[in-house]
């Protein structure tokens, strides 16, 4: 048995190897491209800012505060207020708020929001694109 010629004869070591990358390759790039095509790349979009809002309801105006409380800063331009299911407003643009934000506004820690004319129910909501979430919902006791 010619057992020198067995331990130097490596020549079906790199076509082998190669093979093997061209399939992992081929593999890795039908895994992405599959995924955009089921659309399941568009679910990794923005998401809702990890923020802390306290509301405060005033009984007497009727008013409630919504205050950033901690967390993520927010851009005023998306956000919404819903008052009793009527659809939301954008702060900026809210007539039942007082003393609006400005569009460009960022609001962190210890901003406040102040709404006017809650009846039963009034929800603070955050909007980009197509993705919304509610970040606070305040009832209002009318007794």
């Amino acid at each position: 048995m010619k057992l020198k010629a067995f331990f130097e004869d490596r020549e079906a070591v790199s076509p082998v190897i190669g093979v093997i990358l061209m399939v992992a390759i081929t593999v890795i790039l039908a895994a992405v491209i599959g995924t955009f095509v089921l659309g399941l790349g568009d679910q990794v979009g923005e998401t809702a800012p990890n923020a802390n809002w306290a509301a405060e309801v005033d009984d007497e105006d009727p008013e409630v505060t919504f205050t950033h409380n901690g967390g993520d800063s927010v851009e005023a331009n998306e956000l919404f207020v819903n008052i009793d299911n009527d659809g939301a407003e954008s702060v900026v643009e809210n007539n039942d708020l007082t003393d609006p934000p400005e569009e460009d506004d960022v609001l962190s820690a210890g901003s406040t929001i102040e709404v006017t004319s809650a009846s039963e129910e009034v929800q603070l909501i955050w909007q980009s694109g197509d993705t919304s979430s509610v970040l606070k919902t305040v009832e209002i006791d009318d007794s």
